[in-house]
């Protein structure tokens, strides 16, 4: 599907930039491409891809522009929304095995026609006020459950994340940049109780042991597999280049470019 004047277009609460995905959202890419991995697996969107992004999932994104610019629609379906959806529309949903991150849409005319009559919106030629936003937001959600019923069980499970092994959980997902709240949430605890069992298993807290893994890895990236400081400090969850440097370098007393020689 072409589209001229590409501008993204985002209908519902805004989605947090952070490596946690809050709420479900239905995602189209328009230009550009998009890589994503949730510590088990990679996703990859090119132009033209429709998914559902699943909420209380963690996942790491990489954009790749094309032509200088990334355009994407997004559509929100927050809580709030479906449950005020299932209200007019009952739905009996039964538990799923399903546990991917993304789940990748097949195009239909429904869904196209619909992305159509979204281009006076994210051409910039159009607004929509709050009520029509939700307005769209259900047409699209009932042409999803149309073509794909099981997604029921998906978007009407409001159940929080259940308690887990806290310490396979953490061994698996410390690179992911996100709260000690979230952590604490994405193990079924609340979070006095996650770092009361936290300290019981680790014999420390939460910050420091991920700051200690975190480095560890980056060591072991750099030493054994001979990788640049640039291409590893966004992985293992670092904001920016100067603060892994900075607390590489008070950890080992040699900064990450003089583990392997490579320059910065």
């Amino acid at each position: 599907m072409k589209f001229n004047n590409l501008h993204s277009c985002h209908l519902g609460p805004e989605i947090s930039p952070e490596q946690f995905i809050p709420e479900h959202f239905f995602l189209f890419l328009l230009k550009g491409s998009m890589v994503s991995y949730d510590g088990y697996r990679h996703y990859s969107m090119k132009p033209g891809d429709y998914c559902i992004a699943r909420k209380n999932h963690l996942v790491r994104y990489t954009k790749y522009k094309e032509d200088g610019a990334f355009e994407k629609v997004i559509i929100a379906f927050d809580e709030k929304f479906l449950k005020k959806f299932l209200e007019r529309h009952p739905y009996q949903t039964e538990p799923t095995d399903n546990t991917d991150s993304f789940l990748f849409i097949n195009e239909d005319k429904l869904i196209k026609n619909f992305i159509q009559s979204l281009e006076p919106y994210y051409n910039g030629t159009e607004q929509l006020d709050d009520v029509f936003v939700d307005i769209k937001r259900e047409e699209l959600l009932m042409i999803l459950l149309k073509n794909n019923p099981d997604l029921k069980n998906i978007f009407f499970n409001f159940n929080v994340p259940h308690k887990i092994d806290l310490e396979l959980f953490m061994n698996h997902n410390y690179k992911f940049n996100i709260s000690l709240e979230r952590f604490a949430f994405m193990t079924g605890r609340s979070l006095s109780t996650f770092k009361r069992e936290f300290k019981a298993i680790f014999n420390t807290s939460p910050g420091k042991w991920l700051m200690n893994r975190r480095l560890q890895e980056a060591y072991f990236l750099l030493d054994k597999e001979h990788k640049k400081p640039t291409d590893i400090y966004v992985d293992l969850g670092f904001e920016d280049l100067s603060h892994f440097s900075y607390v590489f370098k008070k950890e080992f007393g040699v900064s990450p470019s003089e583990v392997n020689k490579f320059k910065v």
